[in-house]
């Protein structure tokens, strides 16, 4: 049960951390991306390196962090941060581009700053799906932070790994059990 709760609590320190900090630096280049609001030299190669994040397999990131900075979840958060910037970046931009441009120019026809701009035109428009997009984002990388154990990256998958390695069939069991109930309980308040 020990292994259990400290294995299960890692994973859950993993995916808000991750989640948290993907988010922080996605959104502003979310912003950089949308081509309704920066010129093509900016928006062009920020979409490009989003695209190319978001081609690399989470595994894959998580076998090169742990590689760079050594076993134990810190890789896994590094991994999943770099994974969710190129997801919640595209979603960001995408949510910008989609955005009603009228408000935004009747507020800069008032004489408004480009950040009062953003505040006070931009950021209403576009809050309820960047949550929605945060939410969602938070449950799926809930589910990827318990199988990154596999490659060393801790959480719950480490000791999966671990247990099959060793044929302890029944902890095993328990974990893969205790891994969908996590999945399942972050699910259900990402419903919320």
């Amino acid at each position: 049960w020990d292994v259990l709760w400290r294995a299960s609590i890692e994973t859950l320190q993993t995916t808000i951390t991750g989640t948290f900090l993907g988010g922080l630096i996605a959104y502003p280049l979310g912003v950089l991306a949308a081509s309704n609001w920066t010129p093509a030299w900016v928006h062009l190669p920020v979409k490009a390196a989003m695209a190319f994040i978001r081609s690399i397999p989470l595994l894959i990131l998580a076998l090169l962090f742990v590689s760079a900075v050594g076993l134990g979840p810190f890789p896994g958060v590094l991994a999943i941060t770099v994974h969710s910037v190129g997801v919640l970046g595209r979603f960001v931009a995408e949510e910008i581009e989609s955005t009603d441009p009228r408000p935004l120019q009747a507020l800069q026809g008032t004489g408004a700053s480009p950040i009062q701009i953003i505040q006070h035109g931009l950021i209403p428009q576009v809050l309820p799906q960047m949550v929605a997009h945060l939410a969602i984002r938070f449950e799926m990388n809930l589910r990827d932070s318990t199988i990154l154990g596999l490659v060393g990256a801790g959480g719950l998958g480490f000791y999966v790994f671990l247990y099959v390695k060793q044929f302890q069939w029944e902890k095993t069991g328990v974990l893969c059990l205790a891994i969908v109930l996590l999945v399942f309980a972050g699910e259900f308040v990402s419903w919320q």
